[in-house]
Parts: C-alpha cells; structure tokens; sequence
C-alpha cells in the first residue's frame, strides 16, 4: 500500500501541521514515510502546502506531479491542484471560500465544512484536525491511536492539555464529511 497526498491550503491553517501528524502516525505503524513541505515567504495568510507518502515499500522521491488523495483548503490550492489528482483518487475539500467547486467526473469528491464547524463549536484552532479526521474517514490509513501520538509528538508540551480537543475535533470529522461523487 501507498497513499501519495498532497495537503494545501493558506499558511495559518494547519496545513503542514497536518502532514506532520500524518507522517509521524505513518512512522508508528511501521511505515515509510516522507514529508515534503512547501510554503512562500509570507507564512501566515500565504500558500503552503505539504506532500506525504505513506508507503510499506521504499520511497523512491518525495517529489511528486500526482496524487492519490489532494485535501484542499483554499481556492488558490483548488485552481492548482485539483488536476493533480490520479483517475480514481479522493479530492477532499473544505467549502469555505471555494468559488468554484471541483467538477471532474473521474475521481471522489469529498466535502467537509470544517472551518463552519470549528466555527460553530468555537474552537478555530482544531479546523485542520476535523479536515484531518474527515479524510480519515474516508482512507483510514493511519490508526487513531496512532494519529494521537503523533499529534502528542508535533504539539509543544505546553499544549498538551488541548489533546483531548484534538481528538474530539479528529472524531467530528469523522462524522461530518461528504460525498459529492463518489465513483463506483
């Protein structure tokens, strides 16, 4: 099994602290992992996006022109990416601020409104978590145990007492994602 994803989105969106989870959770499971990030100078508010294998085989190059799975968070990474993504991958999308939807017919479509939901339950921070636990959902390729020792291991120890908010957040994703075209 290999699972090539790419995550993008603007800076401040937990785009590469997503990515992070996921390799470290890939890590713990005995997989080969490679974790790519890529951001423009303005950080906060610019571009960034991150590509991650998950892999049982060896990693040959974390540079990659395809996906198996794109998660997109923005408009700008929608126009950029979402022809990246193989016939038969997952497109996973957060609706806020996306004008134009994604329309091809030869992969799945997702939906989560995660911003909405961090929004309605008054914690914005956990946003990437739920897009973390939609996609999750819909290719669990990381078990949740996992997942959270990964976030124990990317979040500063001063953090940890929001572990469980975390986890609760990976959980609603789970719940509130959705099919837009799901083939076959």
């Amino acid at each position: 099994m290999t699972e090539e994803i790419i995550i993008a989105g603007f800076g401040g969106q937990g785009v590469l602290s997503m990515g992070k989870i996921l390799a470290y959770s890939g890590i713990m499971q005995d997989q080969e992992v490679s974790w790519f990030p890529s951001y423009g100078p303005e950080m906060r508010g610019g571009t960034a996006n991150v590509t991650v294998i998950l892999s049982d085989k060896r990693i040959s190059s974390p540079v990659l022109r395809v996906y198996d799975t794109a998660i997109l968070l923005n408009q700008q990474s929608m126009d950029k990416f979402e022809e990246s993504v193989k016939p038969g991958g997952i497109l996973l999308y957060d609706g806020n601020g996306i004008a134009n939807h994604p329309s091809r017919k030869d992969i799945n479509i997702w939906r989560v409104d995660a911003a909405a939901e961090a929004a309605r339950i008054g914690a914005t921070k956990v946003f990437n978590m739920i897009v973390l636990g939609a996609y999750l959902q819909i290719m669990p390729v990381v078990k949740l145990e996992n997942v959270m020792e990964g976030l124990k291991k990317s979040l500063p120890a001063r953090y940890h007492h929001l572990l469980a908010d975390n986890e609760k957040a990976i959980l609603r994703g789970h719940e509130i994602v959705k099919s837009i075209n799901k083939l076959g």
